[in-house]
């Protein structure tokens, strides 16, 4: 059976500033400048404000999202199928986001079966920090699996998210904690998930700021 290796579920030391140079192995897929590469998708109110200013901006190196709604920031430029993303995120007071994995584009016609937690997989960030964990919580696979721990930082710090997907397999570790190490194949509800696809960023109504979203390609390996 396919595993991922000890070593790749080992958090890598990040630079505490936006747009740090990346580790060995790893790419930026956002420039720090602006969105070359990634596409918006969701509804009209989820994307700009009544005034016309954009849910989803970029400020001194970062991915700012202000909140209205729903919406998602994908990657569309490439698909991955076995990779390590790195995210680090920083949430408000009250946030609700996530991370999308092997995920496609929002069908607004469908949009429940389209978006990340239902195609695929979300990993859900709240500003739940200190709570138990459940399959809604920081760090779930959300609506699947719940996380070993809630090892989310309170709002206001900076969080650091590193997923590896190899194969059925899913190792999430969040503030060097490995809180998921998960073989998709043992659950009916995920068994046929998609194995490949695009990786995207949550917006869900409120202020969040991501940096140094990264990803590295893994080859499979063998237990």
């Amino acid at each position: 059976m396919r595993s991922i290796p000890l070593a790749l579920a080992v958090a890598v030391s990040w630079g505490a500033t936006a747009h740090a140079e990346p580790p060995a192995g790893f790419r930026d897929i956002f420039n720090g400048r602006d969105f070359d590469g990634w596409v918006m998708e969701g509804p009209p109110e989820g994307l700009t404000h009544p005034d016309g200013r954009p849910v989803w901006s970029v400020k001194d190196g970062e991915i700012v999202c202000q909140g209205k709604r729903w919406s998602f920031l994908r990657y569309d430029r490439e698909t991955f199928d076995d990779f390590t993303l790195h995210v680090e995120f920083l949430m408000a007071r009250g946030c609700n986001s996530g991370v999308g994995l092997r995920t496609g584009p929002i069908d607004l016609a469908d949009p429940q079966n389209t978006r990340p937690s239902c195609f695929c997989y979300e990993i859900q960030l709240l500003d739940d920090a200190g709570k138990p964990p459940t399959s809604h919580s920081s760090g779930s696979l959300y609506r699947y699996v719940a996380p070993a721990e809630n090892a989310m930082r309170p709002a206001g710090e900076w969080n650091e998210l590193d997923v590896t997907c190899i194969g059925p397999r899913i190792r999430v570790v969040l503030n060097g904690r490995t809180i998921q190490d998960f073989d998709q194949t043992s659950l009916a509800e995920t068994r046929d998930k998609p194995l490949a696809g695009t990786v995207c960023l949550q917006n869900h109504g409120h202020l969040i700021r991501f940096r140094n979203v990264r990803i590295r390609p893994e080859a499979q390996a063998d237990e």
